[in-house]
């Protein structure tokens, strides 16, 4: 549990730095350089010795959905939405994790459904404060694309990693990237995407690519293979609190205290929830 609280904390900055410092850029190539930047941090450890062209297709796939169909959805969305709205419509990703990691094993459990919904409950604290929220259709779509494709990758790495237990995580997450940079170029090249830099976006996407994405999603999968299916869901949507959390306490905003400590409240009791299974 505690690799992913502290992914969250990472993940909390990322809204609000691709809205305010990636505006204008072209959300494919966002996409392909955060996840080249993420394949270089773990070439050096690729063994693909072994792994047979199946297993080397599967991890292929699983990262061109989880990491490169999520990315492109999800950068995309910021054209449509305010970064908080992205935040709150990624509330369904731990409904989806719930729902499809209990379809592959051909079951209900009602506690994972109950914790999911806890979670999504407390989170609206947050988030929800009664502003009128006008987004787009479009953006709403691109936003629930983005949580099913990141839904499905964690689900099916989880229940690669069950089937597979020799394999070292460090030693396959670069295939895993390869194929979301795969994806990613198909489209830039696909929209003939050009683009040109200042130092601040520099900056800004060597943090993503590296910090967030490089380092961020291998401790969230490896972390991932550690919790519940429940508790996975719940933790989907830390990073929302956590959000707000960086936000009172370093860029100075303000927040409704009681909704606050009542999400945390909710997602306390959403955890105590998914352990029940």
């Amino acid at each position: 549990m505690l690799y992913l609280i502290l992914v969250s904390l990472v993940w909390a900055f990322s809204p609000g730095l691709i809205k305010d410092r990636l505006a204008g850029l072209d959300s494919s190539f966002i996409t392909a350089v955060r996840l080249t930047l993420a394949f270089l941090v773990f070439l050096p450890f690729v063994r693909v010795r072994g792994l047979g062209v199946r297993t080397g297709s599967l991890l292929l796939g699983l990262g061109a959905l989880q990491f490169g169909a999520m990315y492109l959805a999800y950068n995309e969305s910021f054209k449509h939405l305010a970064s908080y709205e992205v935040a709150l419509f990624t509330l369904t990703t731990p409904v989806f994790v719930t729902l499809f990691a209990d379809a592959l094993a051909r079951r209900f459990h009602l506690y994972s459904l109950a914790a999911a919904l806890v979670a999504v409950a407390g989170t609206v604290l947050v988030v929800f404060q009664g502003q009128e929220l006008q987004p787009t259709l479009l953006g709403l779509g691109l936003v629930q694309l983005s949580n099913l494709a990141f839904a499905i990758g964690q689900v099916g790495y989880r229940r690669f990693r069950e089937r597979n237990p020799a394999v070292k995580d460090r030693e396959v997450f670069a295939v895993l990237y390869a194929g979301g940079v795969a994806l990613a170029l198909v489209v830039m090249l696909g929209r003939g995407a050009s683009v040109s830099l200042n130092a601040s976006q520099v900056g800004t996407l060597l943090y993503l690519g590296i910090i967030a994405s490089g380092l961020g999603f291998f401790f969230w999968n490896v972390g991932a293979t550690r919790v519940s299916a429940g508790a996975l869901a719940v933790m989907n949507n830390a990073k929302i609190p956590l959000m707000v959390a960086v936000s009172l306490l370093v860029f100075g905003e303000h927040a409704h205290l009681g909704r606050l400590l009542a999400s945390l409240a909710l997602l306390s009791s959403a955890v105590w929830l998914a352990d029940r299974n």
